[in-house]
């Protein structure tokens, strides 16, 4: 899941050619607001400057089980991180949040949108899934079959977009597919990130199991070489097979590692990267460790609290207004974001950030922190004050914090959201549990009231966000883990999504940010710091923003002769 711009200093300056020393580098100071940010920093850099081989090894937070993206339980970050290196992405987004086609897959891509909406994808003749299957119009049209939402044993993660397909033809031959909406559909350029084979895609069982602990086939510069779950570590290698340009990095090794280990970890050798965006002790311990830079880059990742509105404790909207009353967003970011280097504002909206054109802060009456109207709200709700607490027909009004055991800023959250609601008698027990387990064992099945996490976002709002707050239908919650909804959100996002002009369909994003405010189902804290500590001579990689990487390019820097 998935949603920029201006520059800043560096935090220290990268290696310039080969040979050069190593650096420490130095925290700048803290900008004024998130403007002020660079859109992306990456190190960009030619690959005649780079070198061919080496191990990038890469630490990541769980170890999925699920590896088909677009099922309810694959669709994370660290699935996608491990995809972008062995699947097809169609499209690939610029610094500025503009997609355009991949080349080594698309040959050409035409748009019509009268009398309706038709895309027109030829395929480059060279791609083939690594079985020596060719890529065809049967995967799009399979694809979008079981993304469509008709069919509910297909477990699918979102929708948006598939849903206004009607219907997916061979064009002049196999290489070409003709997709022709029933609906306009401005955020197309969304569709078929990844593209996964018609035979994951025809059956719902093999849709929702045949990706189980596996990645059976992949068409990317780099092959899936293992999965090990005993190790807990997926290991994907330069692929001599693919067409495009081949892979500078021999291997990548994602490794799950304990977060607080992970500082250590980076600072003995044994990774290469150190997510430090929620962790100011990691990240100041990264700023001593030589040979490092930090990127830094202001992206579509957001940090907040949802909230179970299937919980009978929640089920009522003026309880969730009230909690959200008695929550003071600014403590929460300033606790999280201090020492940090990087700015401390509360994010006013579900589907813009700060760097985005069209964000407005929406937040109004029910983002604002107000414990007398959150007294006000419980008392009309029913819940009357005994003591301590609230109670009402003899139940104490308590909220379960579910928290990764292994987070520590999720603990923090925690423990001073449970010390904010207390003032207004309302009770929080945090529970700790499994990280692997948090959303699979949690999440999903809704064993939960209030769940902190982030979402990582894409350059399309809407797309990015409708399944968070759609309706859910039949059973299938997609990414609604709220479990709440209503016929006029739902409407609102349906009519920005169709808008294919760019400054009214602004304007009804935010249109349908007021409601979601309204329904007090997800609570936006921040935008979340993209700040990545990285070997300095490591190029084409760092903190991407809106920017996707392109996997074949990433590298070390050549050395020469000293």
């Amino acid at each position: 899941m998935r949603s920029l711009l201006a520059s800043l200093l560096l935090l220290a300056v990268p290696l310039a050619a080969a040979g050069c020393t190593a650096h420490r580098p130095q925290g700048p100071e803290i900008p004024g607001d998130m403007s002020a940010l660079p859109a992306y920093d990456i190190n960009p850099m030619p690959r005649e400057r780079l070198r061919t081989g080496g191990i990038l090894r890469w630490p990541m937070p769980e170890f999925p089980v699920q590896w088909n993206f677009h099922h309810v339980q694959g669709s994370k970050g660290v699935v996608n991180e491990v995809l972008q290196g062995v699947m097809p992405y169609l499209m690939r987004s610029d610094e500025k949040g503009i997609s355009r086609p991949v080349p080594e897959y698309l040959d050409e891509v035409k748009v019509v949108t009268r009398p309706r909406q038709v895309v027109t994808y030829t395929i480059d003749p060279r791609a083939r899934w690594s079985d020596g299957t060719p890529i065809t119009y049967r995967d799009f049209a399979a694809q979008a079959r079981a993304l469509s939402g008709r069919d509910q044993r297909y477990r699918v993660a979102a929708v948006t977009g598939y849903d206004r397909i009607a219907k997916v033809e061979r064009g002049r031959h196999d290489r070409q597919a003709v997709v022709t909406f029933a609906r306009p559909f401005a955020d197309w350029r969304s569709l078929f990130n990844p593209l996964y084979p018609a035979d994951t895609c025809d059956d719902p069982r093999t849709f929702n199991e045949g990706w189980l602990n596996r990645l059976p086939v992949g068409a990317g510069p780099f092959r899936v070489e293992s999965v090990d779950r005993t190790a807990k570590t997926v290991t994907i290698a330069r692929d001599p097979r693919w067409w495009g340009r081949p892979a500078l990095l021999d291997r990548i090794v994602f490794r799950v590692m304990d977060p607080g280990a992970a500082p250590g970890a980076f600072a003995n050798g044994e990774v290469d990267v150190l997510d430090a965006g929620g962790d100011a002790n990691a990240y100041r311990r990264a700023l001593a460790v030589e040979g490092t830079v930090i990127r830094r880059a202001a992206g579509p990742d957001w940090r907040h609290l949802t909230f179970n509105a299937a919980s009978p404790a929640l089920a009522d909207v003026r309880v969730r207004q009230a909690i959200m009353a008695g929550i003071d967003r600014r403590a929460l970011a300033e606790a999280d974001l201090k020492d940090l280097d990087w700015p401390i504002q509360v994010l006013g909206n579900h589907f813009f950030m700060h760097t985005q054109a069209g964000y407005r802060d929406n937040s109004g009456q029910v983002g604002r922190y107000d414990p007398a109207r959150a007294q006000r709200l419980l008392d009309a709700a029913g819940w009357r004050r005994s003591g301590r607490y609230r109670v009402r027909d003899g139940r104490t009004l308590s909220l379960r914090f579910v928290v990764p055991a292994t987070q520590q800023i999720s603990k923090r959250e925690g423990e001073l959201v449970q010390a904010m609601l207390a003032r207004i008698g309302v009770r929080v027990d945090i529970v700790p549990v499994p990280t692997d387990d948090l959303f699979d064992g949690y999440v999903l099945p809704g064993n939960f009231d209030v769940v902190p996490f982030s979402w990582l976002g894409t350059p399309f709002p809407v797309s990015s966000n409708r399944a968070v707050f759609a309706r859910p239908r039949g059973g299938n919650i997609q990414q609604n883990y709220s479990r709440t909804g209503s016929a006029e959100l739902d409407r609102a996002m349906d009519r920005a999504a169709a808008e294919l002009d760019p400054a009214r369909a602004r304007d009804l994003i935010n249109e349908a940010d007021r409601l979601a405010w309204e329904q007090a189902a997800v609570l936006p804290l921040y935008q979340r710091p993209q700040l990545l500590a990285v070997r300095a001579d490591l190029a084409n990689f760092g903190a991407r923003g809106f920017y996707d990487l392109a996997y074949e390019d990433i590298g070390f820097v050549a050395r020469t002769g000293r």
